[in-house]
């Protein structure tokens, strides 16, 4: 069993039930498997097989679910892309990738002009229509362009065959998930349709979903934390997924009480908007549990927020290489604040030294995992996999400790990354871009607290000019690396404190950042 196949089989026995709800529009199961068929169908029409890889740079939108659903049927590798990225890092996970179809929000076309000359592997781009004037900006495009491009609607329009599902293997890699990468480059998880389907299995047992369960999918879904608990989860049980374009308060507000929402899953600085927002806590009188990952969810916003809403918050833990849950706080015994909570059906956690060997409880270590759901591996960095995955075990690079009933706690993240709203940001992939400034001498990166964003973005710059002003260096920033991981302050030094090899002591840097 697969989650094409899963989706399918709820589709034959109730074609009438509800996948999904999106702008005031319902759409069955019976639905959603007649796009996903035809859909699959029209991508096999453009030359995509079993194997390919297909990217999908997309937004919370129902093309994203038929998009995923369709490639996984013919047997083809998704790639999802946030929007959100410049076009050098879209065009990188697009080359290191292997893509040979691209489908995209209509905001992204003018990447299809750019990709004739840079990314020349890519055989078809498929727009997708978010806004009302797309035919006539598509019609602008070159002609160069048209040859490569083609509408979503059209596409599917045209298609009337509904394509059999391909028989794929366990071990076939249905998703690859790009992570940021302490290498200055992000390393693409390979998630197998093993991988996935027993992860969106055991956490919806975990979880205690229901086909009953209506679960508001404001996260990011291109994310892994959204991918599977707010997208496959559901729909593996045959449950409604409540896709909200984007997260807004008032609007999650308006939602959850139209669709009496049962299920919430955020990071930690959305539960402290809604938190904060004055609006009717009637509104989410039908939530029965809220899910909190992505990055630690501060004590005092759990009891804030579970006090107001009188709902309780499961907080868990997981990482794109384990697809992406490990651990969840349990629904039908104790919840320990600022605990990621217990490993979950069929997975394995354990807290170990730096020979592997497993500590006594309490004590500090690294996190390590097994389990159905730990990934294949990273797409062509056989090296790379070697030193994460080491006796069937993957190696998260994270320190925790367990207590004595077999709770986690992470002591603290991976050794230099930044958590920003929840999404990942590596010191070194920002340093590679204001090293590539000709007017930076040495950088280097940290993190720190932020109210709103749990953590923010610092860089220590030393500079050739010194009379050449921050906001310069920020803009540069901007045009290549995604919003999120530009630096929010810059700080300019002399110099960079170091160590007798020349290593910059982060450490240090931090201790100055106490006293700015």
């Amino acid at each position: 069993m697969n989650l094409v196949e899963r989706v399918r089989q709820t589709a034959i026995e109730q074609p009438e039930k509800h996948a999904y709800h999106f702008l005031g529009s319902d759409t069955t199961y019976g639905e959603f498997e007649q796009h996903v068929g035809r859909f699959a169908s029209a991508l096999q029409g453009l030359g995509v097989n079993k194997g390919d890889h297909v990217a999908l740079i997309l937004a919370n939108t129902p093309h994203f679910l038929i998009s995923l659903y369709a490639t996984m049927r013919i047997g083809a590798t998704a790639i999802p892309i946030n929007p959100m990225y410049t076009p050098d890092e879209i065009s990188y996970i697009i080359k290191n990738g292997d893509v040979k179809t691209v489908i995209a929000l209509d905001l992204l076309l003018p990447l299809v002009e750019i990709g004739i000359t840079a990314l020349p592997q890519v055989e078809k781009y498929i727009i997708c229509e978010t806004t009302p004037d797309i035919g006539e900006k598509f019609a602008e495009l070159s002609a160069a362009a048209k040859q490569k491009a083609c509408l979503f609607s059209q596409l599917l329009a045209k298609t009337t065959k509904v394509v059999d599902p391909v028989d794929v293997h366990d071990d076939d890699v249905a998703i690859i998930l790009y992570t940021s990468g302490t290498t200055g480059h992000p390393k693409g998880a390979m998630l197998t349709h093993r991988n996935l389907y027993s992860n969106a299995r055991d956490v919806g047992k975990f979880l205690l979903m229901t086909p009953e369960d209506r679960v508001i999918a404001t996260l990011p879904v291109f994310h892994v934390f959204a991918l599977t608990v707010v997208v496959n989860a559901p729909l593996l049980l045959g449950a409604k997924v409540l896709i909200a374009p984007r997260f807004s308060p008032s609007e999650i507000y308006d939602l959850a009480a139209s669709q009496k929402a049962t299920v919430f899953a955020g990071v930690p600085t959305m539960y402290n908007f809604l938190y904060q927002f004055d609006g009717n806590v009637e509104n989410f009188s039908n939530l029965r549990v809220a899910i909190s990952g992505g990055a630690p969810l501060p004590v005092q916003v759990l009891y804030d927020f579970e006090e107001k809403f009188n709902v309780r918050i499961s907080e868990g833990y997981g990482l794109s290489e384990a697809s992406p849950v490990t651990c969840f706080n349990p629904l039908d015994r104790e919840r320990k604040a600022g605990s990621i909570g217990m490993s979950i059906s069929n997975v394995e956690n354990k807290v170990v030294d730096i020979n592997g060997e497993e500590v006594p409880v309490g004590e500090v270590g690294e996190l390590i995992v097994r389990g159905p759901n730990v990934m294949k591996g990273y797409y062509k960095m056989p090296e790379e996999t070697a030193n994460a995955i080491r006796d069937g075990w993957l190696y998260t690079g994270d320190l925790a400790k367990k207590d004595e009933e077999d709770y986690f706690y992470i002591v603290d993240r991976k050794k230099d990354m930044i958590i920003v709203g929840g999404y990942n940001v590596y010191p070194r992939e920002v340093e590679e871009v204001l090293f590539s400034h000709p007017n930076v001498i040495e950088a280097a990166v940290v993190g720190f607290p932020d109210q709103n964003l749990g953590e923010a973005v610092r860089a220590y710059v030393v500079l050739k000019d010194k009379t050449m002003p921050e906001s310069e260096l920020r803009e540069y920033c901007a045009k290549h690396i995604v919003k999120y991981k530009v630096p929010k302050e810059i700080e300019l030094l002399d110099e960079l404190p170091k160590n007798s090899t020349g290593k910059i002591l982060r450490r240090t840097l931090k201790e100055i950042q106490k006293t700015i």
